[in-house]
């Protein structure tokens, strides 16, 4: 059993309290909360051995092995390298970092220190998009010509939702961030990496209220990006991602190529793992449902779609630890999303295409 201490208790409590829990590999030892009193009322009602209220304790238990951050996207960095510094393995959530220089920071400080550090891109591990993934690789498309990509929720639809960390771009906030680093990394999995990219980030909802005093605040995150992508091979990619608008198609993928069209896509508007299916057609056929496997299918589901994928992501996890060798998605690939999300903000400050480097020659190897 590996000793996890788990830090972030907002997710932390949802998804990662509860994988941990149920995964045969792991064993939660110890939580982290900033304020002590609430840190060990999450670890008597979990049944955790210990509560700590600063992140060197946590890493100072001797029983703590490796340690999950769920926390928002501006404590990463600090959190993490202190982590890494401990000699501890980390399980980290996205994005990992605020920009890309202190994400290869971190990838470095892992390999030096011969650390196994593991992302949770989850929609590697969810049984439509695994499918999806198969079919591509055997060419059922053909030579592509066209991607569009459709991500729609109404999260932060409601004006009336508070103003928080998530309102304010130096702490990580907006739809970019959030949903577009998962978006980054399932283009770069399933259809390689990208060559260059033009991004347009737009605000509908300005000003939110702060619920401490009642009044109006900015807000200067995105909660819709539109983004041209152009990939290495030359495919053109559309992506649109929104967090404000009413959609019943939440999140779909259309690939055309000369061969047939695939399209993977859900309609759950609560829960965003579960709920896609697969459909295939060659030329001039109708789109037709492709079955699932029952060997990719999720061997329990949980009411929490989220923590299904969440284990899959720690068996990953635990088997690097376990034999010392890196497994996907490592921290290479949050370093790959956290470029794009800089470039995307680069290409939209600037209205202009931006070139994507190599990400072998930006990571010393």
């Amino acid at each position: 059993m590996i000793g996890v201490a788990v830090i972030g208790t907002g997710f932390g409590q949802k998804v990662h309290i509860p994988g941990f829990q149920a995964h045969p590999g792991t064993e939660i030892v110890a939580i982290y909360h900033r304020d002590l009193n609430k840190a060990q009322a999450i670890a008597q009602a979990h049944n955790i051995p210990h509560a700590c209220n600063t992140i060197a304790d946590i890493v100072k238990l001797p029983a703590v092995q490796a340690v999950s951050i769920s926390t928002p996207p501006f404590l990463h960095y600090e959190m993490a390298k202190a982590v890494l510094q401990a000699g501890k393995h980390l399980l980290l959530e996205k994005p990992v970092t605020l920009n890309a220089a202190e994400a290869k920071e971190l990838h470095s400080l892992a390999r030096e220190k011969g650390l196994i550090v593991t992302v949770d891109f989850e929609f590697r591990f969810v049984p439509g998009w695994q499918l999806f993934s198969e079919l591509i690789s055997e060419n059922y498309v053909g030579s592509k010509r066209l991607i569009r990509i459709d991500w729609l929720g109404s999260s932060r639809a409601n004006p009336e939702r508070p103003w928080n960390w998530y309102s304010r771009q130096d702490m990580g906030g907006g739809a970019l961030g959030s949903l577009g680093s998962h978006a980054f990394d399932y283009i770069h999995w399933l259809f390689g990496p990208v060559r260059r990219l033009n991004a347009h980030l737009t605000t509908a909802i300005p000003q939110r209220t702060d619920p401490n005093t009642g009044e109006l605040k900015p807000v200067n995150t995105d909660d819709t990006c539109m983004l041209m992508l152009e990939l290495a091979d030359g495919t053109p990619c559309q992506l649109t991602i929104s967090a404000v608008v009413h959609a019943s198609r939440t999140h779909w993928l259309e690939v055309y190529g000369d061969k047939g069209t695939l399209v993977l896509g859900s309609e759950n508007q609560k829960d965003y793992i579960h709920g896609f299916r697969v459909w295939g057609s060659q030329p001039g056929k109708p789109l037709t449902e492709i079955e699932i496997p029952n060997r990719l299918m999720f061997p329990k589901n949980y009411a929490d779609g989220r923590i299904s994928a969440f284990l899959r992501v720690v068996d990953t996890w635990v088997q690097g630890i376990e034999t010392g060798n890196a497994t996907m998605p490592s921290l290479q690939e949050g370093v790959y999303s956290q470029i794009l999300m800089d470039l995307s903000h680069q290409s939209h400050d600037t209205s202009n295409w931006v070139d994507v480097p190599d990400l072998t020659a930006y990571l010393p190897s």
